[in-house]
């Protein structure tokens, strides 16, 4: 069974059909590249299955469950976490200290936080940092960290509520060839060993057809791709798209 279903969403903004019947699905420890032009559809489609908007009609599933409509609290609750384009981590605080204020948050203990903070959950945060092979960096705060190394701290911190999906918008938007490359093989591995479905929009193509395994295309609010890297690469509906010859609604 798929970890997530997506099943004829649609959404209108007055005139404008940002999406139009789109569905998909994404497979534990499977990373789903989500692309198409500016306007496509795509931030639509991912804010709706966050929970952060509502389709005009259509299903969302999460492990068979209809989570349709579910507020972005009550996603995390059932298993969704996510990462943002611009990273969202506290500067102040050091990397382990983020992290275990993730677990507080997740656990619903914040307020515990007002104790010395190497007594909450520090076992559990430096595990987290070694998953993410930011372990050596644990004492240093937050706001000294190379952007690359911020961007893996984001995804500790997102993986603190044993997400099994996992949602990343632009995840190396910002980031050099290398530290991009390298993220994404780090989130590969981490899907792989832990049987965690990642849904991504990117744009960077060398990250997509380098790392995903699958890729859907969004033009107009419609699907007009879903395969490998390879079928959807020599696609001349997709070329055509990236040429510029079409685009779509946002």
């Amino acid at each position: 069974m798929s970890v997530l279903a997506v099943e004829a969403l649609s959404k209108s903004y007055g005139g404008v059909q940002a999406l139009d019947g789109v569905s998909f699905s994404v497979s534990a420890g499977e990373l789903l590249a989500l692309i198409g032009p500016n306007g496509a559809g795509k931030s639509t489609c991912f804010n709706i299955v966050n929970g952060q908007i509502r389709a005009d009609s259509g299903r969302v599933r999460l492990n068979g469950r209809d989570v349709t409509g579910a507020s972005p609290r009550r996603m995390a609750l059932e298993g969704v976490g996510r990462s943002f384009q611009v990273a969202q981590v506290f500067g102040s605080m050091t990397v382990r200290e983020n992290v275990q204020t993730a677990l507080l948050a997740a656990r619903h203990r914040l307020l515990g936080f007002l104790r010395p903070a190497a007594t909450l959950l520090r076992a559990e945060a430096e595990a987290l940092l070694e998953q993410t092979r930011m372990a050596a960096r644990a004492d240093e705060p937050a706001a000294a960290l190379a952007y690359g190394d911020v961007k893996r701290l984001e995804l500790a911190m997102a993986l603190a509520t044993a997400p099994r999906l996992l949602l990343m918008d632009e995840p190396t938007a910002g980031m050099g060839v290398e530290e991009r490359l390298a993220l994404m093989a780090l989130v590969r591995d981490l899907a792989r060993t832990n049987g965690l479905a990642v849904l991504f929009t990117e744009h960077s193509m060398d990250v997509v057809f380098g790392h995903a395994d699958r890729v859907i295309v969004l033009a107009r609010g419609r699907l007009i791709a879903d395969g490998t890297p390879q079928q959807v690469r020599a696609d001349p509906k997709v070329a055509d798209i990236y040429l510029g010859r079409r685009g779509g609604a946002e």
